[in-house]
């Protein structure tokens, strides 16, 4: 089995997925005060088959029931993901207003095309005591970030990431991809878009290297072990203080599959958590992680199986191991890319930037 990260290296690599993002962010923002949180939007143009694994204690989630593979509904149009808490599902109603007006949804009058039901499942992360407690995402939020959906965005202290924590240092938004050039999955494509706000840690305090760094090695992120003094300073950072935490974000695969296999693609994805955090899905996360199929890639043909088994089993398998790595590369992504936030120090501000 052969594969390489796609073009952007982004959950965007996988065709007809899109991401945009909102945030405000006071330059002068501490704990307590100041503007410093945002949402993220992951768009699917043409809609999307979907499902959802949830494993944190403390979700905050809007929609998610629909997701399950026996209920009705097959196809989302967007998944947001916010700051802001429980407060910060209000975002959803902006992306919702941004869907009917450009008519993206469940057409539901075949003689008026505008009357149109977006399907919007939403998770957040808990970030309010970053910044000001009462400045948090609403409905313009969300529509802003519909409206900038783009192949191309940011990462790091950016949208969803603004606010989030990793453990004792900045959390953020990352992303990674993956595309098959060989096997059961070629020319397949899988993404994950992640923002990093868990409890746990995010670093091996005996290397200073990213726990999300062991499947691929430190080479392959440009990193080496810190050094002595390096290691002193972050191992000395209090110990985050917050009750709420949560680490979100969403899959993506150009492969065809049904509700049941996105639902596997979504608790398979959940392994690269937790090589990333520890400890992973804890009664303080809301750890939530959401599955997007386009079906616009070739699809490959599925090899012969017996009749107990589904058609396209071992192609799902690739995608389910590529999920994994991908979540996990994103939250790498996320911690190295972040930059410092009320005070909060960024991984390149103790250990340095990777060449």
């Amino acid at each position: 089995m052969n594969s390489g990260a796609g073009p952007r290296n982004s959950i965007t690599d996988v065709d007809g997925v899109l991401v945009g993002q909102y945030h405000v962010l006071d330059a002068n923002a501490t704990l307590g005060s100041g503007a410093a949180t945002g949402c993220t939007v992951v768009r699917v143009p043409d809609g999307a088959v979907a499902a959802v694994d949830v494993r944190g204690g403390g979700p905050g989630t809007r929609e998610t029931d629909l997701l399950d593979p026996g209920n009705t509904v097959r196809q989302v149009n967007a998944i947001l993901l916010t700051g802001g808490s429980a407060y910060g599902l209000a975002a959803a109603d902006g992306v919702m207003r941004w869907l009917e007006e450009h008519r993206e949804g469940i057409p539901m009058d075949p003689a008026d095309p505008s009357r149109v039901v977006p399907i919007v499942p939403a998770a957040v992360i808990f970030d309010l005591p970053v910044g000001a407690w009462n400045i948090r995402p609403d409905a313009d939020f969300g529509f802003l970030a519909a409206e900038a959906a783009d192949p191309a965005f940011e990462r790091g202290s950016v949208g969803a990431g603004v606010g989030a924590r990793a453990g004792s240092i900045k959390g953020g938004i990352g992303t990674a991809s993956v595309r098959f050039t060989d096997g059961p999955a070629a020319g397949i494509t899988v993404g994950a878009v992640i923002v990093a706000n868990p409890v746990g840690s995010v670093f091996d305090p005996r290397t200073g290297l990213p726990w999300g760094a062991g499947t691929d090695g430190p080479e392959h992120f440009g990193l080496r072990p810190a050094t002595a003094e390096q290691l002193a300073a972050a191992n000395g950072l209090a110990v985050k203080g917050t009750v709420l935490n949560t680490t979100i974000g969403v899959v993506a695969t150009d492969a065809a599959l049904d509700p049941a296999a996105c639902k596997r693609l979504a608790a398979t994805a959940h392994d690269g958590l937790a090589r990333a955090v520890r400890p992973a899905h804890s009664p303080l996360d809301g750890d939530t992680l959401f599955a997007l199929s386009t079906g616009t890639a070739e699809q490959p043909p599925a090899l012969p199986m017996p009749p107990a088994f589904p058609a396209d089993l071992l192609i799902l398998d690739q995608l389910c191991t590529a999920a994994a790595v991908c979540v996990e590369r994103a939250i790498v992504d996320a911690i190295l890319s972040a930059t410092s936030v009320a005070g909060i120090p960024a991984y390149r501000d103790l250990f340095g930037s990777p060449p």
